[in-house]
C-alpha cells in the first residue's frame, strides 16, 4: 500500500472521510490542504527533499476566497503535474460525473476518476488500490467515458477555440492567437469552418448557445 498520501479537498467533513478511510486501508502519512496552489507546493517541496509523495487525490472543484491562487481548479493542478512528472499518481474525486469531463481527465493521463456519492469513499478505496497495483479505475456511474461513441467528440482545439469565444475573443482574433502560438491550423477560414461543424455537432442555435452547451459539459 501507498505510504504517502496527499489529499486535496476544501470541504472538511470530506477531508475527514477520505482521511478515516486511507488510515483503515494502511496508508501511514497523510498530508491533507484545501487549496491547490498548496498541493502543489507541496508536493514540489517533497521532491526537492527527497521524500516524494507517493499518491495524489484531489477534488476538481474549489470555492474560491480571499486567496489569490494560481491554479483555480484541481484540473488545472493536475494538468500541470502530469505536465512536469508523468508517472505520478492521481485520482480525482469529484461530484462531476459528466463524461466529456471524465474524458477530458483520462486524456490527461489520470490514474483513476472517482464520482462522489453515497458509495464515493468505498470506490475511492478501490480506486486506491487498483491504482497501487497500477491499475486505472473510474466509477461504475462514469465507465462508459472508455466508449468514445458514448457521448459527442471534441478535440483539444475545437475546445480551445470555444474557450477563445468564450473570453470575448472574435473569430479574427482566436486565428491571430493560434498563429503566434504555431497553433495548427490557424487561417480564419479553418477557425469559421471549425466553428460552423462544432454549431451542428452539438445543434447550437449560435456561438452564444455553444458556448453554454460546452460548459455544461464541463470543458471550459
Amino acid at each position: 500500500m501507498f505510504n504517502k498520501v496527499l489529499v486535496a479537498e476544501d470541504l472538511e467533513d470530506i477531508n475527514k472521510g477520505v482521511y478515516t478511510m486511507l488510515s483503515e486501508i494502511g496508508v501511514k502519512e497523510i498530508h491533507q490542504v484545501q487549496y491547490c496552489d498548496d498541493a502543489y507546493l507541496k508536493i514540489k517541496k517533497a521532491i526537492l527533499d527527497k521524500e516524494p509523495f507517493e499518491l495524489l487525490i484531489t477534488d476538481l472543484s474549489f470555492k474560491e476566497d480571499y486567496r489569490e491562487q494560481k491554479f483555480s481548479s484541481g484540473e488545472e493542478l493536475v494538468k500541470m503535474l502530469k505536465h512536469d512528472h508523468p508517472d505520478f499518481k492521481i485520482i480525482t474525486y469529484s461530484i462531476d460525473d459528466r463524461l466529456q469531463k471524465v474524458r477530458s481527465l483520462m486524456k490527461k493521463n489520470i490514474n483513476a476518476y472517482v464520482c462522489k456519492g453515497r458509495k464515493g469513499l468505498k470506490e475511492l478505496s478501490e480506486a486506491v488500490h487498483k491504482v497501487f497495483q497500477n491499475e486505472f479505475y473510474l466509477s461504475p456511474q462514469v465507465k462508459y467515458a472508455l466508449n468514445e461513441k458514448s457521448d459527442l467528440e471534441i478535440t483539444e482545439y475545437d475546445i480551445e477555440i470555444v474557450n477563445l469565444l468564450s473570453k470575448g475573443y472574435t473569430q479574427e482574433d482566436i486565428s491571430f492567437q493560434f498563429k503566434k502560438l504555431c497553433i495548427s491550423p490557424a487561417s480564419l477560414s479553418a477557425v469559421e469552418k471549425r466553428l460552423n461543424r462544432l454549431r451542428v455537432q452539438f445543434k447550437a442555435k449560435n456561438v452564444i448557445h455553444l458556448i453554454a452547451i460546452v460548459k455544461d459539459l464541463g470543458l471550459i
